[in-house]
């Protein structure tokens, strides 16, 4: 049997694994567990198969995907232990964002001299993102606005929910948009992981690299240049890990909150998921005939860190591998290292999309009926408040909790959100990979590079 033979078998697979779940899950009639059991693993051998004979590393995390929530069916402790893996590989991650980022920006600032488009791609960059995240917040307002998931729910937070909502509320209770931009040490940007504030200093040390004159310049240049190189191959060790990664975190995901929690709050998590997926339609496809984007080449180069970004619900995770292939698509390194990490501060499309929908759902809940002009003004606001934020943990929740008592809403309504929070950041994750590397491509090609 060819691979492509067995890809159409797995595919038959999945959507009849998915189907008789579905009838299971909602009880239209019993279905035995044997039965269940036997097609699920029938499907997880045959994309074991596939992915040793392709040797693919997207197969293979998807195939550790599925085997971390069998573990966590079978083994819910254990799998809880898993998340060590996850763990692991997020710490090799976060080694690699500064240094990566700090080569790449400043070899293609330096090393080319072109100061002016530096500036262009910057004032072409934030144009766009501004544009497509209010799109973004817009389709959130109509998707919640025509479900009404929050209508007629008597949803309360359990004690796990206030909980963690309180631990995520002491993380940061203040942000200045403008001043968590600029970094005052960058050995502290660093070690917070703050990626804005990295490339805000690496363009700097840019500029003033392509200052200099002569063998000073091309000696550092060649240096630097040298350390993105060590840093590329580094995420390609780093990645051997995604798989067992990949399945430690879903796994973990799974045993914590177990699928009785998507009862209760199904609508909203449906909602969100229909929406993004509008949203990358409705939007993202457009803008990609627009520009004439090479939809299978695109797909094939963002396919496995798209992969691992849905899994982990980390766009952090995703970022080296994405610039390495983005850049092995034919964008060009400095265009990939500018707008790339920008966009993930900046242009975070599915994370804004949640937030109208999530802050609508909540007035939903508790009886409160917003006006067209107060969802707009509300809109008006996350525009500001969820640009800058990448770095700070749970920063969505924060920004939900802000937004809601500035309605005059309770905060504490939004605290049962919690309980399905992991799969809806993966969704909103994984848009907001989609959607910024689109961006890197939509700038390549304004500006000639494509």
């Amino acid at each position: 049997m060819d691979n492509r033979k067995i890809l159409i078998a797995l595919l038959a697979l999945f959507f009849i694994d998915s189907s008789l779940h579905i009838v299971n899950w909602m009880e239209l009639t019993a279905i035995s567990s044997v039965l269940l059991h036997v097609v699920r693993w029938a499907f997880i051998g045959l994309l074991g198969l596939y992915a040793w004979r392709s040797k693919a590393l997207t197969v293979y995390i998807l195939l550790c995907m599925f085997l971390g929530i069998e573990v966590a069916e079978w083994a819910p402790s254990l799998a809880k232990e898993l998340k060590v893996f996850s763990d692991i590989f997020l710490r090799l991650i976060k080694t690699i964002i500064a240094p990566l980022l700090f080569s790449t920006l400043v070899v293609g600032i330096a090393g080319h001299s072109d100061l002016k488009q530096v500036g262009r791609m910057g004032i072409k960059s934030l144009v766009y993102f501004e544009v497509v995240t209010t799109i973004a917040l817009l389709i959130g307002l109509v998707a919640i606005n025509v479900s009404q998931a929050g209508v007629g729910s008597s949803l309360q937070a359990q004690t796990e929910q206030v909980d963690k909502a309180n631990k995520l509320m002491e993380q940061k209770h203040t942000h200045n948009v403008i001043l968590d931009i600029f970094p005052e040490n960058i050995a502290k940007s660093v070690a917070d992981n703050q990626i804005l504030q990295i490339v805000v200093f690496s363009i700097l040390f840019g500029i003033a690299l392509a200052q200099l004159k002569g063998e000073r310049k091309d000696k550092m240049v060649h240096a630097i240049e040298g350390l993105a190189e060590v840093m590329f191959k580094f995420t390609n060790l780093v990645m051997l890990v995604a798989p067992l990664a990949v399945g430690g975190a879903i796994g973990y995901a799974v045993a914590s909150m177990g699928y009785g929690v998507l009862h209760d709050l199904l609508k909203l998590l449906v909602t969100l998921y229909v929406a993004l997926i509008a949203f990358v339609v409705v939007v993202l496809v457009p803008i990609g005939l627009l520009v004439k984007l090479p939809f299978k080449k695109f797909w094939d180069h963002i396919s496995e860190p798209l992969s691992i970004a849905f899994a982990t619900a980390s766009s952090e995770a995703a970022l080296p591998k994405a610039m390495e292939n983005l850049e092995k698509m034919g964008i060009p390194r400095k265009v990939v290292a500018f707008v790339l990490p920008t966009g993930f501060s900046f242009n975070l499309d599915g994370t804004t999309l949640y937030l109208s929908l999530a802050s609508v759902f909540v007035a939903q809940v508790s009886g409160v009926d917003l006006t067209i002009g107060q969802q707009i003004s509300m809109c008006l606001v996350l525009m500001l408040t969820s640009k800058g934020v990448a770095g700070v943990r749970g920063a969505s929740f924060l920004i939900l909790v802000s937004t809601v008592a500035s309605l005059g809403l309770d905060p504490q309504k939004a605290f049962a959100i919690l309980a399905i929070d992991a799969f809806m950041d993966m969704g909103r994750t994984s848009v907001n990979l989609i959607g910024n590397c689109l961006a890197t491509y939509v700038i390549a090609k304004w500006e000639g590079e494509v």
